[in-house]
C-alpha cells in the first residue's frame, strides 16, 4: 500500500491502455521518435548529418536512460535539455545533432498532439462498441411499450427501445465530433522560438523552400497530413479546449444516460448490472444501489467542469507564448482523457447487461394509459351517437375523480370502470379494453428505432467491424 497520494484514475478507474497513452514513457519514447524524425528530414535537406548518426539514434530509441536524465534535472531544471543531455549519452557520435535547430516546444507541443490523437482513436473505438451494444438492447425492445415522460410527468407511450435511440443519438454525436478532431489535427512542426523558424532560416542559409519541407518530412514521419499554418512558439491553446469540448460532449451524453437510468431503476423498470456477490449498501442489505451510473455522473461532472480549463488557457496566451498553460495542461488535459475512457469503460459494462423487467413497465404504463386513451374512447363513443363535448365534460370529470382515487386514497386507477358505467358513452367493457392495446399507442417508436438503426449506425458498425466486441470488467 503506497504512502503517497496516487490518482483514482490510476488506481480505480482508467483502462492500462490509456493510462500508458498519457504515461511518461510514452511520452519520451515520442519526444524521441520526433528528434529522430527531425535529424533524418534535416539530412535529407542538405545538413551535414550521416546515415550513421541517424542509426545511432534510432537504434537507442527505446531504451532510454531514465537514471541519466531524472539526475541531469536535478541540476539543470530543464526536462527537455536533460533528455537531449541522456540520449546524447547513448548516442555520442550523434549527440550535436539531436535537437538541432529546435526549442522544446518542437518535441513537448508535437507530442503533446501525438498522444492527443492516439486518445482520440481510443476513445473512438470504445464509443463504437458502446454504440453497438445500445444498438443491439433498442432493436430487442423496440416493440416493447413504456412510458414516456414530459417534465418528468407521464405524458404518451414509447418503447423501451426507442428510448435507447435518444441515448445513442447523442453519443452519436460525439463520435462524429471526435471523428472530426482526430481528423483535423494538426502537428505543430518546427517553427522556433517565437514561431518564425529563424534558426532553421539560419541553418539553411535562407532557403524558403528547404524550411517548408523540413516540416512536410516531419509530419509525414509522423503520420500527420498537415502543420499548423502559423504559430508562436506553442500551437494555439484554442486545440486543447477543442479537444476537451468534445470530451465533455461525451460526459453530457453519459450523464444523461446514467441519469436516466437511475430514474428507472427508482421505477424498477430496468437496472445496471448487478453481480452475485455485490454490496449494496453496508446497512441495508436488500439494497441495489445504481453505483455504475453515479460513478458515470461524478466523473461526467469533472470532465465537463475540467474542459474550462483549456479555456481560459488559450484566452491568457500573452503573444507568441507564456508559460502559465503548461502546469494546467499535464493535469488537464490528461486527466479529462483518463476520465472519459472511465466513463466509457463502465459504459461498456453497463450496455453489457441492462436489465429489463417486463412486467413492471407493463404494470405502470397501464396504470396511466387509461388517461392516455379518453381521446380514442371518446372517438369510439361518438362514432355510435354520442355527444362530443358532453363525453368530454363527462370524461374530464371521471378523470379527476380517478386522480382523486389514486392519489388521496392510493387506490387504483378506476377511470375505465367509470366510464363503462356510464350509459352516456354506450360502450361494453369488451369494447373499451380494445382500446387499451398499448401497441396503438406507440406511434412510429417501433419503425423510428429501426430506421435510425439502419441508416445510421448499422453502416459505422460494418465500416469497423474490426474494432467490435470489446468488453469491460471494472476494477472496483
Amino acid at each position: 500500500m503506497s504512502s503517497n497520494y496516487e490518482s483514482p484514475f490510476s488506481s480505480r478507474y482508467a483502462s492500462k491502455e490509456m493510462q500508458y497513452i498519457f504515461s511518461n514513457d510514452k511520452k519520451f519514447r515520442t519526444w524521441r521518435k520526433l528528434w529522430i524524425a527531425l535529424a533524418r528530414a534535416e539530412k535529407n535537406l542538405g545538413l551535414p548529418i550521416t546515415e550513421q548518426q541517424i542509426a545511432e539514434l534510432e537504434a537507442n530509441a527505446e531504451n532510454i536512460n531514465y537514471e541519466e536524465a531524472i539526475a541531469r534535472e536535478k541540476e539543470c531544471r530543464h526536462d527537455v535539455m536533460s533528455h537531449v543531455y541522456a540520449y546524447g549519452l547513448q548516442c555520442p557520435s550523434a549527440k550535436g545533432v539531436i535537437h538541432l535547430g529546435a526549442t522544446s516546444c518542437y518535441v513537448c507541443d508535437n507530442t503533446d498532439v501525438v498522444i492527443m490523437r492516439e486518445g482520440l482513436v481510443l476513445i473512438r473505438r470504445k464509443l463504437i462498441n458502446v454504440l453497438s451494444l445500445l444498438s443491439d438492447f433498442s432493436m430487442k425492445y423496440k416493440d416493447m411499450p413504456a412510458l414516456a415522460y414530459t417534465h418528468l410527468q407521464p405524458a404518451q407511450l414509447t418503447t423501451v427501445g426507442k428510448r435507447a435511440t435518444l441515448w445513442m443519438n447523442e453519443l452519436l454525436m460525439d463520435l462524429k465530433e471526435v471523428e472530426y478532431r482526430i481528423e483535423n489535427l494538426q502537428l505543430l512542426g518546427s517553427k522556433g522560438t517565437t514561431g518564425t523558424q529563424a534558426s532553421f532560416v539560419e541553418l539553411f542559409e535562407g532557403d524558403q523552400e528547404k524550411i517548408r519541407e523540413l516540416d512536410r518530412q516531419i509530419c509525414a514521419e509522423m503520420g500527420f497530413e498537415s502543420v499548423v499554418p502559423v504559430s508562436g512558439q506553442t500551437y494555439s491553446r484554442k486545440v486543447d479546449a477543442q479537444v476537451l469540448n468534445a470530451l465533455s460532449g461525451i460526459a453530457m451524453s453519459c450523464s444523461k444516460f446514467a441519469n436516466d437510468l437511475r430514474i428507472l431503476q427508482n421505477f424498477k423498470e430496468m437496472e445496471e448490472p448487478f453481480e452475485k456477490h455485490q454490496i449494496g449498501s453496508s446497512a441495508m442489505p436488500y439494497k441495489r444501489n445504481p453505483m455504475r451510473s453515479e460513478r458515470i455522473t461524478a466523473l461526467a461532472r469533472f470532465v465537463m467542469t475540467d474542459s474550462l480549463n483549456p479555456a481560459f488557457t488559450a484566452a491568457t496566451q500573452w503573444f507568441e507564448r507564456t508559460l502559465d498553460d503548461s502546469a494546467n495542461r499535464r493535469i488537464a488535459v490528461s486527466e479529462a482523457f483518463l476520465a472519459i475512457d472511465s466513463i466509457l469503460n463502465i459504459m461498456l459494462n453497463m450496455c453489457d447487461g441492462l436489465v429489463v423487467y417486463p412486467k413492471v413497465v407493463r404494470q405502470r404504463l397501464m396504470k396511466e394509459l387509461p388517461f392516455m386513451a379518453t381521446e380514442n374512447i371518446m372517438m369510439k363513443a361518438v362514432k355510435k351517437g354520442g355527444d362530443r363535448q358532453q363525453l368530454h365534460e363527462s370524461l374530464r370529470q371521471h378523470s379527476l375523480a380517478a386522480a382523486r382515487v389514486v392519489k388521496e386514497e392510493g387506490g387504483e386507477n378506476d377511470l375505465i370502470d367509470r366510464i363503462c358505467a356510464d350509459p352516456a358513452f354506450g360502450l361494453s367493457r369488451e369494447e373499451v379494453d380494445g382500446l387499451l392495446d398499448p401497441a396503438k399507442f406507440t406511434g412510429r417508436a417501433p419503425q423510428q428505432t429501426e430506421e435510425f438503426n439502419t441508416r445510421l449506425i448499422k453502416p459505422i458498425l460494418e465500416a469497423n467491424a474490426d474494432l467490435l466486441g470489446e468488453r469491460a470488467q471494472l476494477s472496483v
